[in-house]
């Protein structure tokens, strides 16, 4: 199936303190977020002058896919629309469709099966084409990629080289960001994040390690995924490992959850229980990243392409279930 440009997808940040509370605005719509978290977000980000760096590592992923594009194909043009922040979806779109773009292929920033990492997605992009009316390009987009040997690859060697350098018997702790059970329940998120941690832990020779959570935002009543990073944090040290080795294997590139929940709360924590701290880079600016999304294209435009997988589980359908991953409202 030909296409005319690909759309990178992306949550979208705040590139400075005055763009916090309307960004938190457009996350939070909808949603039963108690006002001390809000602020508590927003102080997050005012801590770290009010800027996330999500903006920054999207530019950077889509100029890297751009580069490799331009040189091996296939020759298309990379768009950046954001669900949060600007450029945002409908704005784009406007753009391509002024471009002469009439089809594209969505590349989504996230790996794993979730309403918010997935579908949402796909509500998004719909609601967006509405926006822009008939002009708007159509949209598919690139499967699930949590089982691609070359994603699994990348976390295997920066896994490993944290482990190298982390005490010998550190714990190793894998992070996703929490969701409701609700959600969860309707998805592949869980299922999927287990098998990826088994096979990069297995691949770095390790048999012992624990997948956690972090980041969760909802009313304290409501049941999200668990353990929690501070649990299992707590665990560690409660059976006298020298240090944690924490990777956050949810995420593709830093931004507020990873850089403030980690480097600063996380870490904190690790010193207060004396444990030592490595954080494992996500793997959005490894330089063979933008070749896993040029195969995750490739494919989607050659039918007869080999969907490379590994694992217990085949490829991700390139078109998702119809009842997979629905929203918990």
């Amino acid at each position: 199936m030909g296409y005319g440009a690909i759309l990178l997808v992306s949550f979208g940040g705040p590139e400075g303190p005055e763009d916090v509370e309307p960004f938190l605005s457009n996350v939070l719509r909808g949603r039963n977020v108690p006002a001390e978290r809000r602020r508590e977000v927003a102080q997050h980000y005012y801590e770290l002058g009010g800027a996330s760096p999500i903006g920054a590592a999207t530019r950077a992923m889509a100029a890297a896919l751009q580069t490799r594009l331009d040189a091996a194909g296939p020759r298309l043009p990379v768009y950046i629309g954001n669900r949060n922040w600007h450029p945002l979806l409908p704005d784009t779109l406007r753009r391509m469709a002024a471009e002469g773009v009439t089809s594209a292929l969505a590349v989504v920033t996230s790996a794993f099966g979730s309403y918010s990492g997935c579908r949402q997605y796909l509500e998004d992009m719909e609601r967006a084409r509405t926006a822009v009316g008939e002009s708007a390009p159509r949209l598919d987009k690139v499967r699930l990629f949590y089982n691609h040997p070359e994603f699994l690859a990348i976390w295997t060697e920066r896994v490993g080289a944290a482990l190298e350098t982390a005490p010998a018997g550190s714990g190793l702790i894998f992070t996703a960001h929490s969701i409701p059970l609700e959600m969860a329940r309707s998805g592949p998120y869980e299922e999927q994040l287990r098998e990826a941690c088994r096979m990069v832990a297995a691949a770095c020779g390790r048999t012992q390690w624990t997948l956690a959570y972090q980041s969760r935002s909802g009313p304290p009543t409501q049941p999200w995924l668990e353990p929690s990073l501070e649990s299992a944090m707590a665990e560690a040290a409660a059976r006298q490992a020298p240090g944690v080795v924490v990777a956050p294997i949810g995420f593709l590139s830093d931004h507020m959850e990873v850089v403030y929940d980690l480097d600063h709360e996380a870490r904190q924590q690790a010193e207060a229980l004396q444990l030592a701290f490595t954080r494992v880079k996500t793997p959005g600016d490894h330089p063979r990243f933008a070749g896993l999304l040029q195969e995750l294209i490739r494919e989607r435009c050659d039918p007869g392409r080999a969907r490379q997988a590994v694992g217990q589980c085949e490829a991700w359908p390139d078109v998702c279930p119809a009842d997979c991953c629905l929203s918990p409202r």
